[in-house]
């Protein structure tokens, strides 16, 4: 679906996991599963998802060469060809290597670009700034991602509005978690989308005016969280909480360290493929998988109980 006119990255995006399949001679001894990869990114869009977003965190990226990271977001978009929208990330240290990552997805055909600060120095507000610059040069929609617990730097409000007037910035992925800062961006910048970017604070950023969800566990409830936000987005707040509260201990796991596990345990857990991750991430420990596991129980057997009803 790519277009350089494309400005709303709204609607519900899937920040894919990646699967992985054994080869000796990959990285760590795992290779990408491509053709794997294509069809759980056809199955998300076929269940009502609007998009996807390749290289993400989710997708493990800075665990790829430059090969693998550039023929997933290829493949992402070939996969999902006219039927939705590709974001890819394009998050790299410093805005030379993220800009380059942007150039690669506009040439590979993406149709808007998710992009971090700079991810392993704390920059300051000019530096920030010059980052989301450069990389919105390139002429591809960018939705610049706060994640703060990750990176160390904030993207305060009033660091949006000053971000939001650079051409071609549209959105802002939120994952501070703080629900409150939804109306203070749209009154401090009114043009920038605000996307939910934290899946355990979903209904209440959509419920204060937030217009798309970056989302982790739609890899497991996809045709679910295309509903949750349907309702969300038309005010239909007692069927949209009636939905979200089963499925919320779940989505907790979209908020801490092991969320790349969970999520893929989550995954073999409604019968797709999950599979293990690259180092440094490892398997889950007894407890964590255990805890993964119950919590998502309760939220199968609750989507089990609505069908049927």
């Amino acid at each position: 679906m790519s277009d350089s006119k494309l400005q709303s990255l709204g609607g519900v995006i899937v920040a894919t996991a990646l699967p992985y399949r054994e080869d000796a001679a990959a990285p760590a001894g795992l290779a990408v599963d491509y053709d794997r990869y294509a069809e759980h990114c056809r199955w998300l869009v076929g269940s009502g998802c609007r998009g996807v977003g390749p290289n993400g965190s989710l997708g493990e990226y800075s665990s790829l060469t430059d090969d693998e990271r550039r023929r997933v977001a290829r493949t992402a978009v070939e996969a999902v060809g006219g039927d939705g929208v590709v974001v890819v990330g394009v998050h790299g240290p410093g805005s030379h290597q993220a800009r380059h990552w942007a150039e690669v997805a506009a040439e590979d055909g993406a149709d808007g670009v998710l992009c971090l600060p700079p991810t392993m120095y704390r920059a300051n507000r000019g530096e920030i700034i010059a980052h989301f610059e450069a990389v919105a040069s390139v002429g591809l929609p960018v939705m610049v991602y706060n994640n703060p617990i990750d990176t160390k730097v904030d993207l305060t409000p009033d660091l949006l509005a000053e971000i939001a007037q650079i051409d071609g910035i549209v959105a802002v992925k939120e994952f501070s978690g703080d629900v409150r800062r939804v109306l203070e961006i749209r009154e401090r910048a009114p043009g920038l989308e605000v996307v939910a970017g934290a899946d355990d604070v979903t209904l209440e950023a959509l419920l204060m005016g937030a217009t798309g969800w970056f989302a982790g566990f739609p890899n497991v409830f996809p045709a679910e969280s295309a509903l949750l936000y349907e309702l969300a987005t038309a005010g239909k707040l007692e069927e949209a909480r009636a939905l979200y509260e089963p499925l919320v201990a779940a989505f907790r796991w979209d908020s801490r360290t092991e969320f790349v596990q969970a999520i893929k345990l989550g995954m073999e857990q409604v019968g797709r493929y999950g599979g293990p991750c690259r180092p440094p991430r490892g398997p889950l420990v007894p407890a964590h998988r255990a805890a993964v596991t119950a919590d998502m129980d309760r939220a199968i057997e609750a989507l089990a109980r609505r069908r049927a009803a």
